[in-house]
């Protein structure tokens, strides 16, 4: 759903000042907001004309609105969220059976640098809260960076929202040359069939798992499923073949680091639902990323590897990665919706395994 913020001038008044302006929230309206988009760039504005348009998959119930002023309707201000059922990372007592809510996410809010300080930002929110509680969210939850201080403030402070996780991002640049696996290790593509049973039963104990996860598999976005394993142990398998820097080009065989040129537009891989298992699991999921890498080199498009994991997940110290392009500086906060059943417990003591849904980038 997005939510718009209206300004209005008064009729004939003494003067333009801030104070003789007044602004209400409504829904979007894809005929005429998203013109009104167009004139917000053509004015300086170009996040609004950016974010009018709603990306947000129809499963989850998208919600926006967007905030205007004047007689020409310009936006100022904008809101974007969703509501999905995810997991909560535990099992109910009884069944043993993952456990999961209503989770609504909150995202792309943005105020004209004219128009801040007037409550608008906070109205949106709020807005986009209320439409939340009527459609049984039990929890919303938005991510930001720690240096923005203004929109932590305005979630923490105003809307009662509370700093709960600190997630990683972590980026690798697709060198020109390809990376070796282990001569020992063979890379598997689950067949589609299996692959949800597979997700299910390694990430039903972790945050955040859609529970529409065969919709997340189906997208015609996502490239497939793979697994490293060792060879003595894949016997039964049938696996199918898996698929500027002058000198890197010129001498492949040196390896050397070249970093691709990140300054112009550019597309990335987003590695997700990663998990390991044994002792020797962190060498399986290196030899799994360099798989990725050398499939992204394929890719014209492509110039970088990411992956988003929890602070504490194993899987992190096994990433390969370069701390340049990485951080760890990404925050989410989190803030229960009305009434919320006695059986969920506190956020705060969960699991350490994050399952970061590429819809949600």
């Amino acid at each position: 759903m997005k939510i718009a913020a209206r300004t209005y001038f008064f009729p004939n008044p003494p003067a333009p000042r801030r104070s003789s302006r007044r602004w209400c929230a409504a829904p979007y309206d894809e005929a005429t907001d998203k013109a009104a988009g167009r004139g917000a760039r053509a004015n300086g504005a170009r996040w609004a004309a950016r974010e009018a348009v709603p990306r947000t998959p129809t499963s989850w119930r998208p919600y926006c609105r967007v905030a205007e002023y004047g007689d020409v309707r310009e936006i100022v201000g904008v809101i974007r969220g969703c509501i999905k059922t995810v997991t909560s990372g535990k099992r109910s007592s009884s069944t043993q059976l993952p456990v999961y809510v209503k989770f609504a996410y909150i995202l792309g809010l943005r105020v004209s640098a004219t128009h801040r300080r007037l409550g608008i930002a906070t109205k949106l929110v709020q807005e986009l809260e209320g439409w939340c509680r009527q459609n049984g969210a039990e929890y919303a939850y938005m991510a930001t960076e720690c240096s923005n201080k203004p929109s932590l403030n305005l979630f923490t402070q105003k809307c009662n929202y509370v700093k709960f996780r600190n997630p990683t991002v972590l980026v690798q640049p697709v060198h020109l040359h390809s990376k070796p696996l282990a001569s020992d290790i063979m890379i598997v593509q689950v067949p589609p069939q299996q692959v949800e049973l597979v997700y299910r039963r390694v990430f039903s104990s972790s945050e955040f798992f859609p529970k529409d996860i065969d919709r997340l598999l189906s997208n015609k976005l996502n490239l497939g499923t793979f697994v490293a394993l060792p060879k003595k142990s894949v016997s039964k398998w049938n696996p199918k073949a898996g698929r500027t820097r002058v000198l890197d080009a010129m001498v492949p065989w040196l390896k050397i680091p070249s970093v691709p040129n990140v300054f112009k537009n550019f597309g990335f891989y987003f590695m997700y639902g990663l998990h390991m298992e044994g002792k020797d699991g962190p060498r399986l999921m290196k030899n799994l990323c360099k798989f990725v890498h050398n499939t992204a080199r394929n890719d014209p498009d492509c110039r970088v590897v990411v992956a988003e994991v929890g602070q504490t997940d194993p899987v992190r110290e096994a990433i390969p990665h370069w701390k340049k392009f990485s951080w760890d500086e990404d925050i989410w906060c989190i803030k229960k919706l009305g009434r919320v059943n006695q059986n969920h417990y506190d956020w705060h003591k969960s699991s350490s395994v994050i399952f970061v849904d590429p819809r949600d980038l």
